[in-house]
């Protein structure tokens, strides 16, 4: 019998096939023939671990954000050791949603046209809104963190600012991608940076304890 963690990394080799075709043909070049000669795999081999072509697409939504999340996790536990600024940690963090270069911009690619398919698809609709909802639990965990140590004021309302700094970062993810020419990566970072200054006025009061973005860690 194959290992479970085989199992996994199957599935996980042919949303990675899967996510390639997305950003360089598009959506509808992911079908299961297709997705499985770029994984170098049969498509009986693919129909066995995925019944369908939605649950294969499915799959390759989730792995292609949590790819995306996991990123977000390592560098969030790289600036608490260094005791950075959670504004600007948070900054950082955000800034690995957006399409600020090639790689970004495939991960981007992939995941606008998943949303467009979301608005028929109620498991995608759900795969996109867990996201979200991680997303700004993230971000409130992050502004109550600073509110904690004094880089935000007490005053704030955590989770109306994350929902406004999400709306604010996703925006400028769709001008970058759908209008580069009008809008360059340095210029969206620039923006999205003068933003969260606004928010994060303050000065830390707990200078050398590293405080940081991930929940559990405001009280």
């Amino acid at each position: 019998m194959p290992r479970v963690a085989d199992h996994e990394e199957r599935r996980q080799q042919v949303a990675a096939a899967a996510g390639r075709l997305i950003a360089t043909e598009g959506l509808k070049a992911a079908t299961v023939a297709k997705t499985a000669a770029e994984a170098g795999i049969s498509v009986g081999l693919v129909q066995h671990y995925f019944r369908t072509k939605d649950e294969m697409l499915v799959f390759t939504y989730r792995h292609i954000l949590e790819t995306v999340e996991h990123r977000l996790a390592e560098l969030v536990v790289r600036s608490e050791k260094a005791g950075t600024r959670i504004e600007h940690t948070l900054l950082d963090g955000l800034a690995e949603t957006m399409p600020l270069d090639e790689q970004r911009r495939q991960e981007c690619r992939v995941a606008l046209a998943f949303t467009g398919r979301a608005v028929d698809d109620p498991d995608l609709a759900e795969v996109k809104a867990g996201a979200l909802r991680r997303l700004r639990s993230l971000i409130a965990t992050a502004v109550n963190n600073a509110k904690e140590c004094g880089e935000v004021p007490s005053t704030t309302d955590a989770t109306t600012e994350a929902a406004r700094i999400a709306a604010y970062t996703d925006g400028l993810t769709a001008h970058l991608y759908t209008a580069p020419d009008g809008l360059r990566p340095e210029a969206a970072l620039a923006a999205l940076g003068d933003h969260l200054a606004g928010v994060f006025t303050g000065e830390c009061r707990l200078r050398g304890k590293g405080p940081g973005v991930r929940p559990g860690r405001s009280g």
